[in-house]
Protein backbone atom coordinates (compact mmCIF):
# COMPACT_ATOMS: atom_id res chain seq x y z
CA UNK A 1 0.00 0.00 0.00
CA UNK A 2 1.54 3.32 -1.05
CA UNK A 3 1.67 5.91 1.73
CA UNK A 4 1.85 9.69 1.88
CA UNK A 5 2.92 11.17 5.23
CA UNK A 6 1.77 7.96 6.94
CA UNK A 7 -1.68 8.04 5.30
CA UNK A 8 -2.75 5.47 2.68
CA UNK A 9 -2.68 7.21 -0.70
CA UNK A 10 -6.36 6.56 -1.48
CA UNK A 11 -7.21 8.41 1.77
CA UNK A 12 -4.65 11.18 1.35
CA UNK A 13 -6.09 12.44 -1.94
CA UNK A 14 -9.26 13.61 -0.18
CA UNK A 15 -7.73 15.09 2.97
CA UNK A 16 -7.90 18.63 1.60
CA UNK A 17 -11.34 18.30 0.02
CA UNK A 18 -14.46 19.89 1.43
CA UNK A 19 -16.21 17.91 4.14
CA UNK A 20 -19.55 19.63 3.59
CA UNK A 21 -22.22 17.24 2.34
CA UNK A 22 -23.29 17.94 -1.25
CA UNK A 23 -26.88 17.46 -2.44
CA UNK A 24 -28.29 14.20 -3.85
CA UNK A 25 -26.61 11.97 -1.25
CA UNK A 26 -29.81 10.99 0.56
CA UNK A 27 -30.95 7.45 -0.20
CA UNK A 28 -34.71 7.38 -0.99
CA UNK A 29 -36.68 5.71 1.80
CA UNK A 30 -37.73 2.79 -0.39
CA UNK A 31 -34.07 1.82 -1.02
CA UNK A 32 -32.65 2.33 2.48
CA UNK A 33 -30.99 -0.87 3.65
CA UNK A 34 -31.29 -2.62 0.28
CA UNK A 35 -28.13 -4.31 -0.99
CA UNK A 36 -27.66 -5.67 -4.50
CA UNK A 37 -26.58 -9.34 -4.74
CA UNK A 38 -23.03 -10.48 -5.20
CA UNK A 39 -19.87 -10.42 -3.12
CA UNK A 40 -19.86 -7.79 -0.38
CA UNK A 41 -16.96 -5.34 -0.33
CA UNK A 42 -17.00 -5.68 3.47
CA UNK A 43 -16.39 -9.43 3.60
CA UNK A 44 -12.96 -10.97 2.98
CA UNK A 45 -12.68 -13.84 0.53
CA UNK A 46 -12.37 -16.27 3.48
CA UNK A 47 -15.73 -15.11 4.82
CA UNK A 48 -14.33 -12.94 7.59
CA UNK A 49 -16.12 -9.58 7.95
CA UNK A 50 -14.26 -6.29 7.66
CA UNK A 51 -14.59 -5.05 11.23
CA UNK A 52 -13.19 -1.53 11.14
CA UNK A 53 -11.27 1.06 9.13
CA UNK A 54 -7.98 -0.65 9.95
CA UNK A 55 -9.18 -3.75 8.08
CA UNK A 56 -10.19 -1.86 4.94
CA UNK A 57 -6.76 -1.41 3.25
CA UNK A 58 -6.26 -5.19 3.35
CA UNK A 59 -9.73 -5.87 1.92
CA UNK A 60 -9.26 -3.13 -0.68
CA UNK A 61 -6.01 -4.74 -1.81
CA UNK A 62 -7.78 -8.11 -1.99
CA UNK A 63 -10.50 -6.69 -4.27
CA UNK A 64 -7.90 -5.09 -6.53
CA UNK A 65 -5.94 -8.33 -6.73
CA UNK A 66 -9.09 -10.30 -7.57
CA UNK A 67 -10.16 -7.98 -10.37
CA UNK A 68 -6.72 -7.49 -11.88
CA UNK A 69 -6.15 -11.22 -11.63
CA UNK A 70 -9.27 -11.91 -13.67
CA UNK A 71 -9.03 -8.96 -16.10
CA UNK A 72 -5.30 -9.25 -16.76
CA UNK A 73 -2.11 -7.32 -16.17
CA UNK A 74 -1.50 -3.66 -17.02
CA UNK A 75 1.72 -2.52 -18.69
CA UNK A 76 3.84 -0.27 -16.47
CA UNK A 77 2.14 3.06 -15.84
CA UNK A 78 3.88 5.93 -17.65
CA UNK A 79 5.10 8.44 -15.08
CA UNK A 80 5.22 11.41 -17.46
CA UNK A 81 3.45 10.77 -20.77
CA UNK A 82 4.82 12.70 -23.73
CA UNK A 83 2.63 15.52 -25.01
CA UNK A 84 3.17 16.93 -28.51
CA UNK A 85 1.35 20.17 -29.26
CA UNK A 86 -0.03 20.12 -32.80
CA UNK A 87 -1.96 23.39 -32.75
CA UNK A 88 -2.73 26.20 -30.33
CA UNK A 89 -5.60 28.63 -30.62
CA UNK A 90 -7.66 30.93 -28.44
CA UNK A 91 -11.26 29.70 -28.25
CA UNK A 92 -12.54 32.83 -26.54
CA UNK A 93 -11.14 35.46 -24.19
CA UNK A 94 -10.71 33.00 -21.36
CA UNK A 95 -9.89 29.57 -22.90
CA UNK A 96 -6.73 28.44 -24.66
CA UNK A 97 -7.13 25.27 -26.73
CA UNK A 98 -4.28 22.98 -27.73
CA UNK A 99 -4.72 20.07 -30.09
CA UNK A 100 -2.25 17.49 -28.84
CA UNK A 101 -0.85 14.05 -29.49
CA UNK A 102 -0.36 12.28 -26.19
CA UNK A 103 1.33 9.05 -25.14
CA UNK A 104 -1.46 6.74 -23.93
CA UNK A 105 0.55 3.53 -23.61
CA UNK A 106 3.91 1.99 -24.55
CA UNK A 107 4.41 2.76 -28.22
CA UNK A 108 0.91 4.21 -28.49
CA UNK A 109 -0.37 7.76 -28.89
CA UNK A 110 -3.77 9.35 -29.27
CA UNK A 111 -4.93 12.78 -30.43
CA UNK A 112 -6.89 14.99 -28.09
CA UNK A 113 -7.33 18.46 -26.68
CA UNK A 114 -6.04 20.39 -23.69
CA UNK A 115 -8.23 23.29 -22.62
CA UNK A 116 -6.77 25.84 -20.25
CA UNK A 117 -8.55 28.73 -18.53
CA UNK A 118 -6.80 32.08 -18.34
CA UNK A 119 -4.68 32.80 -15.28
CA UNK A 120 -1.71 31.20 -13.61
CA UNK A 121 -3.34 28.58 -11.40
CA UNK A 122 -2.84 26.16 -9.83
CA UNK A 123 -6.14 24.97 -11.29
CA UNK A 124 -8.22 21.89 -10.64
CA UNK A 125 -8.38 19.56 -13.64
CA UNK A 126 -10.68 16.95 -15.14
CA UNK A 127 -9.96 14.14 -17.60
CA UNK A 128 -12.83 13.50 -20.06
CA UNK A 129 -12.68 10.23 -22.05
CA UNK A 130 -15.21 9.56 -24.82
CA UNK A 131 -15.52 7.97 -28.26
CA UNK A 132 -13.81 11.02 -29.79
CA UNK A 133 -12.16 14.07 -28.25
CA UNK A 134 -13.97 16.62 -30.43
CA UNK A 135 -17.31 15.96 -28.75
CA UNK A 136 -15.93 16.49 -25.25
CA UNK A 137 -14.11 19.64 -26.36
CA UNK A 138 -17.30 21.14 -27.80
CA UNK A 139 -16.12 20.87 -31.41
CA UNK A 140 -18.88 18.60 -32.71
CA UNK A 141 -22.62 18.96 -33.17
CA UNK A 142 -23.50 16.42 -30.47
CA UNK A 143 -25.41 18.35 -27.82
CA UNK A 144 -24.77 18.31 -24.07
CA UNK A 145 -21.70 16.08 -24.22
CA UNK A 146 -19.14 18.89 -24.22
CA UNK A 147 -18.04 18.29 -20.63
CA UNK A 148 -14.44 19.38 -21.18
CA UNK A 149 -15.44 22.67 -22.77
CA UNK A 150 -18.04 23.51 -20.13
CA UNK A 151 -15.67 22.69 -17.27
CA UNK A 152 -12.89 24.78 -18.85
CA UNK A 153 -15.30 27.71 -18.90
CA UNK A 154 -15.74 27.15 -15.16
CA UNK A 155 -12.02 27.35 -14.42
CA UNK A 156 -10.81 23.76 -14.84
CA UNK A 157 -7.94 22.53 -16.98
CA UNK A 158 -9.43 19.72 -19.05
CA UNK A 159 -7.95 16.93 -21.13
CA UNK A 160 -10.03 14.90 -23.58
CA UNK A 161 -9.09 11.96 -25.80
CA UNK A 162 -10.96 9.29 -27.78
CA UNK A 163 -10.98 5.51 -28.10
CA UNK A 164 -7.53 3.93 -28.48
CA UNK A 165 -7.24 3.16 -32.18
CA UNK A 166 -10.27 5.30 -33.02
CA UNK A 167 -13.01 2.62 -32.89
CA UNK A 168 -14.55 1.79 -29.51
CA UNK A 169 -15.63 -1.64 -30.75
CA UNK A 170 -12.14 -2.46 -32.00
CA UNK A 171 -9.88 -1.04 -29.29
CA UNK A 172 -6.15 -1.13 -29.96
CA UNK A 173 -4.13 -2.16 -26.93
CA UNK A 174 -0.46 -1.25 -26.70
CA UNK A 175 2.34 -3.79 -26.76
CA UNK A 176 2.64 -5.61 -23.46
CA UNK A 177 -1.00 -5.16 -22.48
CA UNK A 178 -2.45 -8.51 -21.45
CA UNK A 179 -5.72 -7.29 -20.05
CA UNK A 180 -9.33 -6.86 -21.03
CA UNK A 181 -10.08 -3.74 -23.12
CA UNK A 182 -12.07 -2.04 -20.34
CA UNK A 183 -9.23 -2.62 -17.90
CA UNK A 184 -6.89 -1.14 -20.50
CA UNK A 185 -9.06 1.97 -20.62
CA UNK A 186 -8.53 2.18 -16.87
CA UNK A 187 -4.79 1.95 -17.51
CA UNK A 188 -5.04 4.88 -19.94
CA UNK A 189 -6.78 6.84 -17.17
CA UNK A 190 -3.78 6.27 -14.92
CA UNK A 191 -1.48 7.66 -17.61
CA UNK A 192 -3.76 10.64 -18.24
CA UNK A 193 -3.78 11.45 -14.52
CA UNK A 194 0.00 11.51 -14.65
CA UNK A 195 -0.12 13.72 -17.74
CA UNK A 196 -2.37 16.28 -16.04
CA UNK A 197 -0.38 16.13 -12.81
CA UNK A 198 2.80 16.94 -14.75
CA UNK A 199 1.40 20.28 -15.94
CA UNK A 200 2.74 23.15 -13.80
CA UNK A 201 -0.64 24.92 -13.76
CA UNK A 202 -2.52 21.88 -12.40
CA UNK A 203 -3.00 21.07 -8.72
CA UNK A 204 -2.39 17.31 -8.66
CA UNK A 205 -4.51 16.91 -5.52
CA UNK A 206 -7.55 18.22 -7.42
CA UNK A 207 -7.89 16.05 -10.52
CA UNK A 208 -11.23 14.44 -11.36
CA UNK A 209 -12.68 12.39 -14.21
CA UNK A 210 -16.03 12.29 -16.01
CA UNK A 211 -17.52 10.34 -18.90
CA UNK A 212 -20.90 9.54 -20.41
CA UNK A 213 -22.18 6.10 -21.53
CA UNK A 214 -19.08 4.36 -23.00
CA UNK A 215 -17.15 7.16 -21.33
CA UNK A 216 -19.09 6.43 -18.15
CA UNK A 217 -17.77 2.87 -18.06
CA UNK A 218 -14.31 4.17 -18.96
CA UNK A 219 -14.30 6.80 -16.21
CA UNK A 220 -15.68 4.35 -13.63
CA UNK A 221 -13.00 1.74 -14.22
CA UNK A 222 -10.31 4.42 -14.41
CA UNK A 223 -11.23 6.15 -11.16
CA UNK A 224 -11.79 2.92 -9.25
CA UNK A 225 -8.58 1.26 -10.41
CA UNK A 226 -6.39 4.37 -10.11
CA UNK A 227 -6.70 5.79 -6.60
CA UNK A 228 -5.13 9.17 -7.37
CA UNK A 229 -8.29 10.61 -8.94
CA UNK A 230 -9.77 12.86 -6.25
CA UNK A 231 -13.36 12.37 -7.41
CA UNK A 232 -15.36 11.02 -10.35
CA UNK A 233 -18.61 11.29 -12.29
CA UNK A 234 -20.06 8.32 -14.19
CA UNK A 235 -22.90 9.25 -16.52
CA UNK A 236 -25.29 6.34 -17.16
CA UNK A 237 -22.64 3.76 -17.94
CA UNK A 238 -24.22 1.02 -15.82
CA UNK A 239 -23.15 0.58 -12.19
CA UNK A 240 -24.32 -3.05 -12.06
CA UNK A 241 -23.90 -6.07 -14.30
CA UNK A 242 -27.48 -6.32 -15.62
CA UNK A 243 -28.03 -8.79 -18.43
CA UNK A 244 -31.60 -7.58 -19.03
CA UNK A 245 -30.37 -4.24 -20.40
CA UNK A 246 -29.04 -4.01 -23.95
CA UNK A 247 -26.77 -1.05 -23.17
CA UNK A 248 -25.25 -2.47 -19.97
CA UNK A 249 -23.10 -4.63 -22.16
CA UNK A 250 -20.00 -5.44 -20.16
CA UNK A 251 -20.09 -8.91 -21.74
CA UNK A 252 -18.99 -7.56 -25.12
CA UNK A 253 -15.42 -8.30 -26.31
CA UNK A 254 -14.57 -4.59 -26.43
CA UNK A 255 -15.26 -4.37 -22.67
CA UNK A 256 -14.74 -7.51 -20.52
CA UNK A 257 -15.68 -10.38 -22.83
CA UNK A 258 -12.50 -10.64 -24.88
CA UNK A 259 -11.68 -14.33 -25.36
CA UNK A 260 -8.79 -15.64 -27.50
CA UNK A 261 -10.69 -18.84 -28.23
CA UNK A 262 -13.92 -17.34 -29.55
CA UNK A 263 -15.73 -14.07 -30.32
CA UNK A 264 -19.32 -13.75 -29.19
CA UNK A 265 -21.90 -11.94 -31.30
CA UNK A 266 -22.88 -8.51 -29.96
CA UNK A 267 -26.04 -8.55 -27.90
CA UNK A 268 -27.60 -9.90 -24.74
CA UNK A 269 -26.33 -13.06 -23.09
CA UNK A 270 -28.30 -16.12 -24.20
CA UNK A 271 -27.74 -19.86 -24.35
CA UNK A 272 -26.79 -19.44 -28.01
CA UNK A 273 -24.63 -16.39 -27.30
CA UNK A 274 -23.00 -17.13 -23.94
CA UNK A 275 -20.66 -15.18 -21.71
CA UNK A 276 -16.98 -15.15 -22.64
CA UNK A 277 -13.65 -13.91 -21.34
CA UNK A 278 -13.15 -12.22 -18.00
CA UNK A 279 -16.83 -11.32 -17.81
CA UNK A 280 -17.73 -15.02 -17.70
CA UNK A 281 -15.25 -15.61 -14.86
CA UNK A 282 -16.44 -12.59 -12.89
CA UNK A 283 -20.06 -13.74 -13.05
CA UNK A 284 -19.24 -17.36 -12.22
CA UNK A 285 -17.24 -16.27 -9.15
CA UNK A 286 -20.04 -14.00 -7.89
CA UNK A 287 -18.33 -10.68 -8.53
CA UNK A 288 -20.25 -7.55 -9.41
CA UNK A 289 -19.50 -3.87 -9.74
CA UNK A 290 -20.21 -2.94 -6.11
CA UNK A 291 -16.76 -4.34 -5.32
CA UNK A 292 -15.09 -2.12 -7.90
CA UNK A 293 -17.09 0.96 -6.83
CA UNK A 294 -16.14 0.41 -3.20
CA UNK A 295 -12.52 1.08 -4.20
CA UNK A 296 -13.49 4.76 -4.53
CA UNK A 297 -14.04 5.14 -0.78
CA UNK A 298 -13.60 7.65 0.74
CA UNK A 299 -13.25 9.58 -2.50
CA UNK A 300 -16.55 11.11 -3.66
CA UNK A 301 -18.35 10.04 -6.81
CA UNK A 302 -21.55 10.97 -8.63
CA UNK A 303 -23.67 8.58 -10.66
CA UNK A 304 -25.46 10.78 -13.20
CA UNK A 305 -28.14 8.22 -13.84
CA UNK A 306 -30.43 7.90 -16.84
CA UNK A 307 -32.22 4.94 -18.39
CA UNK A 308 -29.49 2.46 -17.37
CA UNK A 309 -28.91 3.74 -13.83
CA UNK A 310 -32.37 4.52 -12.43
CA UNK A 311 -33.10 5.15 -8.71
CA UNK A 312 -33.18 1.42 -7.91
CA UNK A 313 -29.40 1.44 -8.37
CA UNK A 314 -29.18 2.84 -4.83
CA UNK A 315 -29.17 -0.83 -3.82
CA UNK A 316 -25.77 -1.07 -5.51
CA UNK A 317 -24.48 2.23 -4.15
CA UNK A 318 -25.48 1.29 -0.59
CA UNK A 319 -22.43 -1.01 -0.57
CA UNK A 320 -20.14 1.99 -1.19
CA UNK A 321 -22.03 4.02 1.42
CA UNK A 322 -21.38 1.24 3.96
CA UNK A 323 -17.64 1.30 3.20
CA UNK A 324 -17.54 5.08 3.55
CA UNK A 325 -19.39 4.84 6.86
CA UNK A 326 -16.81 2.35 8.08
CA UNK A 327 -14.12 4.90 7.19
CA UNK A 328 -15.98 7.75 8.91
CA UNK A 329 -16.83 9.53 5.64
CA UNK A 330 -20.28 10.97 4.92
CA UNK A 331 -21.83 12.38 1.76
CA UNK A 332 -19.36 10.77 -0.65
CA UNK A 333 -21.85 8.74 -2.72
CA UNK A 334 -24.16 10.77 -4.91
CA UNK A 335 -26.77 9.91 -7.54
CA UNK A 336 -29.02 12.05 -9.69
CA UNK A 337 -31.61 10.66 -12.08
CA UNK A 338 -33.22 11.51 -15.39
CA UNK A 339 -35.60 9.49 -17.51
CA UNK A 340 -33.52 9.13 -20.66
CA UNK A 341 -29.99 7.95 -21.34
CA UNK A 342 -28.89 11.21 -22.96
CA UNK A 343 -27.58 13.97 -20.69
CA UNK A 344 -29.77 17.04 -20.32
CA UNK A 345 -29.15 20.57 -19.10
CA UNK A 346 -30.19 19.75 -15.55
CA UNK A 347 -28.03 16.64 -15.25
CA UNK A 348 -25.04 18.49 -16.68
CA UNK A 349 -25.52 21.37 -14.26
CA UNK A 350 -25.46 18.80 -11.44
CA UNK A 351 -22.21 17.35 -12.80
CA UNK A 352 -20.52 20.74 -12.95
CA UNK A 353 -21.78 21.63 -9.47
CA UNK A 354 -20.34 18.35 -8.16
CA UNK A 355 -16.87 19.18 -9.48
CA UNK A 356 -17.06 22.75 -8.22
CA UNK A 357 -17.98 21.43 -4.77
CA UNK A 358 -15.26 18.80 -4.48
CA UNK A 359 -12.40 20.30 -6.53
CA UNK A 360 -12.82 24.01 -5.84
Amino acid sequence: MRMRFGIPLFLAVVVSLSAAEPPFTQVPAEFVGQLSPGKSPLVFNDGTPVKDAADWPKRRAEILADWHGIMGTWPPVIEKPKIEVLETKQRDESISQQKIRIETGPGQTGDGYLLRPSGTGPFPAVFVPYYDPETSAGLSEKPLRDFAWQLARRGFVTLCIGSPGGDARKPVLSAGAKCQPLSYLGYICANMWNALASLPEVDSKRIGIVGHSYGGKWSMFGSCLWEKYACAVWSDGGVLFDETRQSINYQEPWYLGLDPTMTRKPGLVTAENPRTGAYKVLIEKGHNLQELEALMAPRPFLVSGGAEDPPKRWAVLNHAIAVNKLLGAEGRVTMTNREKHDPNEESNAQIYAFFEHWLK
